[in-house]
């Protein structure tokens, strides 16, 4: 039988992903496309190295909420808590890969972390101090791989004080979020200025540090 409470949930958590904030502040704020500045991305963190650090705060927040409202909503509809989670990756998704900007959005992570506080809001304050501990080191992808590599071991084992509903079923939709987490970091085109770059180097620098190049500095300078 059709779950169509569960098919409009996930219509309407790709649709509230796919609206870029990022793009609009800095539209809006500094009139700018941000696809064509710094990382590319249509993100808060690109906001920030772009125009402002105080212009990128409603971003992120904007970015948090959308995944905390998918899964809120699910909630209330009674889904199970895989099922939560899933509609909350349907908003990841919608902001990664977003119907309004002709599919190019941003990471994901800002939204992924709003998923993450649905569910648990301890879990998500541990994975945000996790992910950003190595942010004054500039290695923030690092720390969102460290992450959400533990997210589903912190549902499995820490469940009750974590305050889960079901650790089973959190870690599985866990693990689809990581999982989704790095197929945005290896599914996108090649950058001119990794051209060059053997394919094992380029796969794994996509992996630990999502970008082409190991040099930071280099790919955010880039030319878009």
């Amino acid at each position: 039988m059709v779950n169509w409470v569960f098919i409009l949930l996930v219509a309407g958590a790709y649709l509230l992903g796919s609206i870029p904030a990022a793009y609009i502040v800095a539209r809006l704020g500094k009139g700018i496309d941000i696809r064509k500045h710094g990382s590319g991305n249509v993100g808060a963190s690109n906001v920030a190295s772009s125009t402002s650090l105080w212009m990128s705060v409603p971003v992120f927040l904007f970015d948090i909420g959308k995944g905390y409202i998918a899964v809120w909503l699910a909630g209330q509809a009674g889904l199970a808590p895989y099922f939560q989670i899933l509609v909350g990756i349907f908003a990841v998704i919608g902001h990664n890969w977003p119907v309004f900007l002709n599919f190019k959005g941003g990471r994901g992570i800002a939204t992924s972390f709003g998923v993450v506080l649905a569910v648990s809001p301890l879990l998500g304050l541990i994975v945000f101090v996790m992910s950003y501990s190595l942010a004054p080191f500039k290695q923030l992808a690092v720390g969102v791989l460290i992450a959400f590599i533990s997210l589903p071991l912190f549902s499995l084992f820490l469940t009750g004080p974590l305050g889960i509903q079901d650790g089973n079923q959190a870690a599985l939709g866990f693990l689809t979020l990581f999982l989704l987490v790095i197929l945005r970091r290896l599914v996108q085109p090649r950058a001119e200025i990794s051209r060059e770059l053997p394919l094992p180097e380029l796969v794994f620098n996509r992996f630990i540090f999502d970008r082409d190049i190991r040099n930071r500095d280099a790919w955010v300078k880039r030319s878009s």
